[in-house]
């Protein structure tokens, strides 16, 4: 029996196994259990460290804005993780209430002109005095150089999003002519190191009993997860053709939409 835990890359790698042990007619018995904090896998409801990430990425949310608010025209900005989805972002800007503006993967958006993010910022520093951006890791890489280069696991290595709005940032207001005392968060490696909060444990427990109950069973080339609230079976390939990502027409992100109260920025 084997056991793979990971995102839509380690289950890729677990089909791969699979169908060579079907090839080499092997008895493996090769089973998936979910486990990214991005919440990025097809059919599942949530992914094990999803929770445990939301729940962190809010400490680094509130030192942004302790900073922000503490100072003269604060601005707190804190780059999340979210390469092609931007749940860890919106999760975490809901649980907050204190983000002015998230930015993710999936809803394209300016930083110039009169509809654009800079804009917008200036407008709160008019009228709040201050103000806190969220912005997840694979948002507005149109803005970015590319470099076609990749990292260890085929990803295409990403621009960092967050420094080059940082630098905007500090560039837009310089030219204007108003003073902006702008404080970058990057959290990134200690939301995905940190403990597992009580509901991913019992989560992980779950799904890790589910996964030796499908091997016994004779089941390979599966994984296990949530799906419409009920714990299940599927297969590998059905999860892994291309990542979830957030839907800007959901419910859910017209929430956050109106927790943070910023507009379209097209």
């Amino acid at each position: 029996m084997l056991f793979v835990l990971g995102g839509n890359g380690t289950h890729a790698g677990a089909n791969a196994i699979h169908n060579e042990c079907r090839k080499r007619r092997l008895k493996v018995a090769v089973v998936g259990v979910p486990k990214t904090i991005d919440n990025d896998i097809l059919l599942m409801d949530k992914t094990f460290g999803f929770d445990t990430a939301v729940e962190e990425a809010q400490r680094a949310i509130n030192s942004a804005y302790i900073e922000a608010h503490s100072a003269y025209h604060g601005i707190g900005i804190v780059k999340l993780m979210g390469r092609s989805s931007g749940f860890i972002a919106m999760h975490a800007s809901l649980a907050s209430g204190q983000i002015d503006i998230c930015l993710v993967p999936e809803v394209p958006f300016n930083l110039h002109g009169p509809h654009g993010v800079l804009r917008h910022l200036k407008y709160l520093l008019e009228t709040k005095g201050s103000a806190v951006v969220c912005v997840a890791e694979g948002a507005g890489q149109n803005f970015l150089q590319k470099t076609n280069a990749k990292d260890a696991s085929g990803n295409i290595v990403l621009g960092d999003i967050g420094v080059h709005l940082q630098q905007e940032t500090k560039k837009y207001f310089k030219e204007i002519g108003i003073p902006a005392d702008v404080k970058y968060i990057d959290p990134t490696y200690m939301i995905r190191a940190c403990r597992a909060n009580a509901s991913d444990a019992i989560l992980c427990t779950v799904l890790g009993q589910n996964a030796v109950h499908g091997a016994f069973a004779g089941y390979s080339g599966i994984t296990v997860g949530i799906c419409n609230t009920h714990y299940v079976y599927l297969p590998i390939p059905e999860v892994i053709s291309y990542p979830k990502v957030l839907d800007p027409n959901s419910r859910m992100w017209h929430r956050c939409l109106t927790s943070t109260g910023q507009p379209d920025f097209i």
